[in-house]
């Protein structure tokens, strides 16, 4: 199988910020690809824009995954991932291998990918069957997400690159007062929709709100 050397999303030259701690990673030779090594808050690759990360992916291995899946450090990661604009974590096998788990019963697996994805609908996880065409995927991604976030105005609003032109109007006295994080929280859930466990909440999320309160 050839993969395509086209550029992505007509990027000429991509920046993928790997993770320093990233231990093995994606070289990108094949593809017109910078990347840069250091720290990153979450996820194992990002791009950025004017200095603010606007997508993450996080490699998973399939023993990586199942690891972190029944330890809770998978559900922690995608809490971490949610902060983000985009992100998504891809896995470095078949899906179907799943079922050939014997240390580990295979539905418990099922069912634990399941609920982290109805939990964090907004956070992919694919499966893509070996390595080569994991770090093809996560290439294209990231370079889709760059162009989104340069092109699209509610992705700029979103990562506050123009917060300036959306200031929060001055509450009057017949305003409800803004909600504490935790109310939020608890709120937010009985509507069906998904906040992170920790970090600061989504401007949509505070918006659902209002628009929940308008008195």
């Amino acid at each position: 199988m050839r993969l395509p050397t086209a550029r992505a999303a007509g990027v000429v030259e991509l920046e993928i910020v790997v993770d320093a701690h990233e231990r093995y990673p994606y070289k990108f030779a094949d593809q017109q690809v910078r990347t840069v090594r250091r720290g990153l808050p979450c996820g194992d690759y990002a791009v950025n824009l004017d200095g603010r990360t606007v997508a993450a992916v996080e490699r998973k291995s399939l023993a990586d995954l199942v690891s972190s899946l029944t330890s809770g450090r998978l559900r922690f990661a995608l809490g971490e991932l949610a902060t983000l604009p985009r992100a998504a974590v891809v896995v470095e096998d078949r899906y179907s291998q799943v079922f050939t788990l014997d240390r580990l019963r295979p539905a418990t697996v099922a069912d634990g990918l399941a609920e982290l994805q109805i939990r964090y609908p907004a956070i992919p996880i694919v499966f893509c069957e070996t390595r080569k065409l994991a770090e093809e995927w996560t290439y294209r991604y990231l370079a889709a997400a760059r162009t989104w976030a340069e092109t699209e105005t509610a992705a700029l609003q979103r990562i506050g690159l123009a917060a300036e032109t959306h200031a929060e109007p001055v509450p009057d006295e017949n305003t409800t007062a803004a909600p504490s994080t935790a109310e939020i929280r608890a709120w937010a859930p009985a509507r069906v929709m998904t906040v992170p466990d920790r970090g600061r909440l989504r401007p949509e999320i505070h918006q659902a709100w209002r628009d929940a309160h308008p008195s």
